[in-house]
């Protein structure tokens, strides 16, 4: 899965944000992560790489 990486951008609604996403295809399934996005604005996921980016401001909680 390694060289599957791919960027994502996220939005207020996709949080809390977890990798893999729902609907995510069954071939880059793997254990359920909870990413942080709060702190840069963006995160990697260390199981299969994809980059997700923050687009827009945090809700209040997520700061």
């Amino acid at each position: 899965m390694a060289d599957q990486k791919r960027t994502v951008e996220i939005t207020a609604s996709d949080l809390p944000l977890h990798c893999p996403p729902p609907g995510a295809e069954l071939w880059c399934q793997h254990p359920r992560v909870f990413l942080d996005v709060s702190h840069n604005g963006e995160v990697v996921c260390p199981y299969c790489g994809t980059h997700y980016i923050f687009k827009g401001e945090l809700p209040k909680g997520h700061h």
